[in-house]
């Protein structure tokens, strides 16, 4: 007997309206029936920007469960993602930001009911930065869709920016995940079977993000648990200023290669086993 598709729970910004619809239409593509959305937006937001993205996820027939506003304090998400799976109750809850577009080797009742049955209570993925192919940080039209607009997919996050590419991308109602769905502490995800979490967050108005992340957590105005986030902003910061203010796509640190959403790329179960289950934190040593 196949599972019952698991609750997605997800804490919003302010993205472009075509950006949510593509994602809650890829979800539902998935076999996602049920969004428990919270929008958070900080100060900086216009009124306009937060109305419209109201309107278009109502347009997709979601009723957001709630609208904050302010800081972006580190834990701000945590709080707002643990009240949504409260709220979501009993059963497999699949965790993704607005920005990541996750991609499963079997259809996801299959992936739950595997999980199920080797008595694991996690679902572990792996990020995969989408960048446009020139790494110029554009925007993108919706009529060409995403793959179009970003078709490379790389790992910037962790050989860049020394952050974390895991990711807990669905988890049993009563296990605890952390700070940025990175991990569930007392659980291990099968690393053979890990998913590809598509990235695209490298797009048109992430520099001045970084900015204002980095500005705002170093005066205190948003509070951080570690200096980490602000300093893989500063890292992409540096790069894009070394490189013409773009991505430099060729680096094979970096493993650029043509990817899609409509296919697992070539060899991943390897190539996602050795980076989930080798990856440390980064030391700081002063020198990047």
């Amino acid at each position: 007997m196949l599972s019952t598709p698991p609750a997605l729970i997800a804490v919003v910004g302010p993205i472009e309206p075509p950006l949510l619809d593509a994602w809650v239409r890829h979800y539902r593509w998935l076999g996602v029936e049920r969004f428990l959305i919270a929008f958070h937006f900080p100060d900086h937001v216009p009124d306009i920007r937060r109305h419209e993205l109201q309107a278009a996820v109502r347009e997709l027939g979601i009723i957001p469960t709630g609208t904050s506003t302010g800081p972006w304090h580190e834990y701000t998400n945590t709080q707002l993602r643990d009240a949504l799976r409260h709220r979501a109750g009993p059963g497999w809850h699949l965790l993704a930001d607005a920005d990541e577009f996750q991609q499963y080797p079997a259809p996801l009742a299959e992936v739950i009911a595997q999980a199920d049955k080797s008595g694991h209570r996690v679902v572990g993925g792996l990020l995969l930065d989408r960048v446009a192919a020139s790494g110029r940080l554009t925007g993108w039209r919706p009529e060409g869709g995403l793959d179009l607009a970003y078709p490379l997919g790389g790992h910037l996050t962790h050989r860049l920016l020394h952050g974390d590419p895991r990711k807990i991308v669905l988890a049993r109602h009563d296990v605890a995940v952390a700070s940025g769905n990175h991990r569930a502490p007392g659980h291990r995800p099968d690393a053979d079977r890990i998913c590809a979490v598509h990235h695209f967050k490298w797009r048109s108005g992430i520099l001045d993000d970084l900015h204002r992340r980095i500005q705002h957590f170093s005066t205190g105005t948003w509070q951080e648990h570690t200096p980490a986030v602000r300093d893989e902003a500063g890292r992409l910061l540096a790069h894009v200023g070394q490189h013409g203010g773009v991505i430099n796509t060729s680096d094979p640190r970096f493993a650029f290669r043509r990817v899609s959403l409509h296919r697992m790329p070539s060899g991943w179960p390897a190539e996602a086993r050795s980076i989930f289950t080798t990856w440390q934190p980064y030391a700081h040593t002063g020198q990047d």
